[in-house]
């Protein structure tokens, strides 16, 4: 029987008005746009402010990128225009499936692209953050409508207002959405364990949505001094080092409460941060947890099981062709890594299978199956006939 495929980590790109064409028309006026400089270079926008320039990018070319931000900044007009560059497979459903027939896939996982970037920019206006994000959400089950259940949307979801999020992850769930990405960074000086949180992973566990933890635009866990010297705009270099040290955190704190003992149903994921810390983490989780137990006397927090137990049994991990997840799997067992290709960022592969095929070298049939599509499968609560 052929080896079922799932890609967890492809973004489907934003066109200028999907977030004004999807929003509540009452909120229209704080609807983030792409529109273009005077030299026809592409911007995001938010009530005519210029939030962050906005790249097109082709999958395992990075120097492209440079290169057209050195024409940027030398104030060389744009080459093409914003939909002469983004190809109808980086957009529309009906082409990304045929792109997943070409590269022989089964299924995707599409997060948002241009939505990646916006989150924290937005944190003076929260109302117009839900408002965007909402739009975003709506946009996303139409692809999921149109993919014919081979493509599985993300919603964008944010934890400020605990009773929307609530509501939206129920509204979400009923338009077919399995998974919400979610920043892994405390709301409001509030870790993710405090109760103020617990309705919305009651509400996770209820419909079925498993909040992701993925690269955008949450707070750096990293103290600014470490960033000094850095560009203001685009990613931070420390950050992209560390890119595991937020969702370490996260779950680390989820786990030691008592928060994930708490809500067993509740499934995690996490995307594009990276998966060779993984091995790493479950030593110092656990070993961490002891030696604070034998020098105050008791632990932290008593448990059913050991923490590390509770990552495996909740937490699923995707991991880039070029990780060598076949490594890790032997490292941690068959249960709790994905592949995802980032396709098609220019930091992700160009031909997700094949570099996927190369990634499960050594590994058994059952782990290969994990690896490709089973784990993913679970995360996404689908139960395979």
């Amino acid at each position: 029987m052929p080896v079922r495929t799932i890609d967890v980590d492809q973004p489907l790109f934003e066109s200028r008005t999907t977030w004004s064409d999807y929003i509540d028309p009452a909120l229209r006026a704080d609807a983030l746009r792409i529109e273009d400089d005077d030299a026809g270079w592409p911007w995001l926008v938010w009530r005519g402010r210029r939030l962050t320039n906005i790249e097109v990018p082709f999958p395992e070319d990075s120097p492209a990128i440079g290169r057209d931000h050195l024409r940027r900044l030398a104030g060389e007009p744009a080459t093409a225009s914003f939909e002469e560059l983004v190809p109808a497979a980086y957009r529309s459903a009906s082409a990304r499936l045929a792109a997943l027939d070409e590269f022989g896939l089964d299924q995707a996982v599409l997060f948002p692209n241009y939505g990646l970037l916006w989150e924290r920019m937005l944190a003076e206006d929260r109302l117009a953050q839900r408002a965007n994000a909402q739009a975003y959400n709506r946009f996303m089950a139409e692809v999921i409508s149109d993919g014919g259940g081979r493509l599985h949307g993300v919603a964008h979801l944010m934890l400020h207002d605990p009773a929307w999020a609530v509501a939206e992850i129920a509204r979400v769930a009923a338009d077919g959405v399995r998974l919400a990405m979610i920043a892994p960074a405390p709301v409001d000086h509030k870790p993710l364990s405090h109760p103020d949180f617990d309705p919305v992973w009651a509400a996770c566990c209820a419909h079925g949505v498993a909040p992701v933890f993925h690269v955008s635009g949450f707070e750096s866990p990293l103290d600014p001094a470490w960033h000094l010297g850095e560009p203001a705009d685009g990613e931070l270099l420390l950050d992209s080092i560390f890119l595991w040290l937020a969702p370490a955190v996260a779950l680390a704190n989820l786990i030691l409460t008592g928060t994930l003992e708490r809500f067993p149903d509740l499934r995690i994921g996490v995307v594009e941060l990276t998966a060779g810390w993984v091995p790493s983490f479950l030593l110092h989780l656990d070993g961490a947890s002891d030696f604070h137990a034998q020098r105050h006397g008791g632990p932290f927090r008593r448990l059913a099981d050991r923490p590390s137990d509770y990552f495996l049994r909740q937490v699923r991990v995707a991991a880039l062709p070029y990780e060598m997840p076949n490594r890790l799997v032997k490292s941690v067992g068959g249960q709790t890594f994905m592949i995802g290709s980032d396709w098609p960022h220019a930091e992700g592969v160009a031909h997700p299978l094949q570099a996927a095929a190369r990634a499960t070298d050594g590994l058994a049939d059952d782990e290969v199956a994990g690896l490709m599509a089973d784990n993913a499968a679970w995360l996404l609560g689908i139960r395979w006939a």
